[in-house]
């Protein structure tokens, strides 16, 4: 299928000589050596942004739209921004009308497939974009057999990129604003190949610039064998609009169960269940959340970490995510989004200085590599501690290599690089002057200050004068959450 014109940038380009020139003058990254490969016919279309669709004549592509868009396009103004891959021709759509979703012909014979990523955005720390990659890949992996594991170096069946203007499969992109990434269908030339414009302002969770996570799923629908489809609010629309938390509508889930098939570790149910009807769509792609999340304002958190630079607090498996002192859009989510298999609710949680998040429940402990699992569960004995449950964890000190459990009013050194306390008898907690003699939880914040919760209330721990400040305890709520101030109650 050739390139339509006018969508996303893709057809005819005007001041050809004053483009050129301004490619010279600002090279792209260094592209890592590849077999040069021919142009391909069928490709997944870029994406745009502003006023053009983010559906181009490129391969799968994605562009911002902003948060109140819709994905049905308007009949008069600009257009919204759309994916680049092309819609399908209309007697395709006709066929595929009564099942929504649309195929791109093609699939992958295989289940288990791997993914690299060759160079990152600027704007985001590489261990959050690899979160990311992997949350969006995770959309997909959650409601089908497939799974997906990242390498390092070698060829993979997904290659992604982040690149600029002509980058060597002759869909270039245009710097910021326009289109904003593509992809390549299964059973084509290039295909696994997913590209990010290196030059937008790369954003995760929030609207203020190009969210990564609904672009990176959105592409790696394409990738697996979807088309766009004309289901609204569906993640394979051609509309870009920003919405969380990100999950799969009811289309989407049927058209890669149609490619793929249903997980095959979903348990058949030993007696009809109340609920749906068979054959009967809805879009429960996470275990069957509480009625209602905890109210942040009232609650005693039972966890709280500091994790890739971001503030998560825990309560009763969900969790609430802080950057920059702000809850993040589509907070509070269930935990077992970030951490499948995560048990509810956990007791203690920190993240080690190789970048590792250890979680503590009872007498066990799991151990995940972003939001891989990598050990667990597994018993506490193994560190050293026998019968003492970890109430709480502080990561200290600036390097992330001071790590202590407390229990009650005891607490322990624990060094992860033999993975043991320094010794099964415990120091008294009466050490850290001011703090409680029980918590609820602990973490340290960028300057160094160490924080200690017990119920509603924290206490914060100067690191220079080894002691609680004045003017503590104060609220959690208001102070974090930004509640309403109450009366006091602690003096």
């Amino acid at each position: 299928m050739a390139p339509a014109s006018g969508l996303c940038g893709a057809g005819p380009r005007v001041l050809l000589f004053p483009l050129l020139l301004l490619l010279l003058l600002l090279p792209p990254p260094p592209l890592l050596a590849r077999a040069p490969r021919s142009p391909d016919t069928h490709r997944h279309h870029p994406v745009k942004r502003g006023s053009k669709p983010w559906h181009a004549a490129l391969p799968g592509s994605l562009a911002p739209a902003s948060a109140t868009q819709e994905s049905s396009q308007p009949t008069s103004g600009p257009r919204p921004p759309r994916c680049g891959v092309p819609d399908p021709p209309d007697e395709l759509s006709a066929r595929n009308r009564q099942k929504r979703f649309v195929l791109s012909g093609g699939h992958w014979e295989k289940t288990d497939l791997t993914y690299r990523i060759l160079r990152f955005p600027w704007q985001l720390v590489r261990e959050q974009v690899r979160q990311t990659v992997a949350e969006a890949l995770q959309v997909w992996s959650k409601v089908t057999p497939l799974t997906f594991t990242e390498v390092h170096e070698g060829r993979a069946d997904i290659m992604i990129d982040f690149t600029r203007y002509w980058h060597g499969d002759n869909l270039p992109f245009d710097g910021p604003g326009g289109i904003l990434a593509h992809a390549f269908f299964p059973k084509t030339h290039r295909e696994g190949d997913v590209h990010f414009d290196y030059d937008e302002t790369w954003t995760v969770g929030d609207n203020q610039g190009t969210d990564l996570l609904q672009v990176a799923a959105h592409e790696f629908g394409h990738v697996l064998g979807l088309q766009h489809t004309t289901a609204a609010k569906a993640l394979m629309s051609p509309f870009y609009t920003f919405r969380y938390p990100l999950s799969l509508s009811p289309d989407d889930r049927r058209g890669i169960q149609h490619l793929y098939g249903r997980p095959w570790s979903s348990p058949a149910p030993s007696a009809p269940a109340l609920g749906p009807q068979a054959d009967v769509d809805t879009n429960e792609i996470a275990p069957l959340e509480p009625e209602a999340p905890p109210d942040a304002c009232e609650a005693s958190f039972d966890a709280v970490s500091t994790i890739r630079g971001e503030l998560f607090f825990f309560k009763r498996g969900f969790v609430w995510r802080l950057r920059g002192g702000r809850l993040q859009p589509g907070y509070p989510a269930l935990a077992s989004r970030h951490w499948r298999g995560l048990p509810s609710p956990v007791d203690a949680a920190f993240e080690d200085a190789q970048g590792h998040i250890w979680f503590f429940q009872g007498t066990q402990y799991w151990v995940y590599n972003g939001e891989k699992p990598v050990l667990g569960p597994a018993p506490l004995s193994e560190l050293g501690l026998v019968g003492s449950p970890v109430h709480a964890a502080l990561v200290w000190g600036p390097e992330k290599n001071k790590i202590y459990f407390f229990h009650g009013g005891d607490y322990w050194r624990f060094h992860p690089s033999t993975s043991r306390v320094d010794s099964p008898v415990p120091h008294r907690a009466t050490d850290w002057r001011g703090v409680p003699a029980e918590i609820d939880a602990a973490f340290q914040d960028a300057d160094g200050y160490a924080y200690f919760l017990q119920g509603r209330l924290y206490w914060k721990f100067d690191p220079v004068k080894v002691k609680t400040l004045e003017g503590f305890p104060r609220l959690v709520g208001p102070d974090f959450f930004g509640c309403a101030e109450a009366a006091n109650i602690f003096h």
